[in-house]
């Protein structure tokens, strides 16, 4: 059960993140070949980093050729739907949040499944939910999300923490899982409406 729940957060997520990235290289723009490329480094790219850094490899997508396929499935399919999206900046934003959740739960699970501390799971979690953004955004020429003032690297930490509070008061995995993905979702939504962001230093 365990790794069949895994398998389908992480299936979600790339589909998410696939999503967003295509969104994101339409809005620039970009032909098809490129809207493809940038869906591949969202949706993997910050699986591919955890897994360099665990020295888990080859990396997941390199081991299972289903997660290439569903991305390129998925963003063909954004592509040819894109006429009936109006609002490409809403729904960037919400796969994108969506992605987030589901990636950073997944990196927190590969890290327990290595026999990782807490802190260090959350880090691979961070890592998971973030950095396929971050590549996304600085092949896009944009200042990645995470380096903004919108809460987006702290959402996938507090997630993180809130999952080992959940699982050491005994809450059942699957909710806990549950519980961690919506709590991701709905507070980078809470955020993003209310304006809501950490202090900037700077001149």
């Amino acid at each position: 059960m365990e790794i069949t729940t895994t398998y389908a957060i992480e299936t979600l997520g790339t589909v998410a993140f696939a999503i967003s990235g295509s969104f994101a290289a339409m809005q620039r723009r970009l032909d098809p070949f490129g809207v493809l490329i940038i869906a591949f480094v969202t949706s993997i790219g910050g699986g591919t980093v955890r897994d360099l850094l665990l020295g888990d490899t080859p990396v997941a997508w390199m081991r299972d050729v289903n997660y290439c396929l569903l991305i390129l499935v998925t963003s063909l399919l954004t592509i040819f739907f894109k006429t009936h999206i109006k609002k490409f900046k809403i729904t960037l934003f919400l796969f994108d949040s969506l992605g987030l959740g589901l990636f950073t739960l997944v990196g927190v699970q590969k890290g327990i499944v290595f026999g990782l501390s807490p802190g260090i799971c959350v880090a691979l979690g961070t890592i998971t939910g973030c950095f396929g953004g971050i590549i996304r955004d600085t092949l896009l020429n944009t200042i990645p999300l995470i380096f903004r003032k919108e809460i987006y690297a702290t959402a996938c930490i507090l997630g993180g923490i809130l999952y080992f509070a959940l699982v050491y008061f005994n809450l059942e995995a699957d909710v806990a899982k549950v519980i961690v993905i919506s709590f991701i979702f709905t507070l980078r939504i809470v955020v993003v409406k209310y304006n809501l962001a950490l202090p900037k230093f700077g001149y």
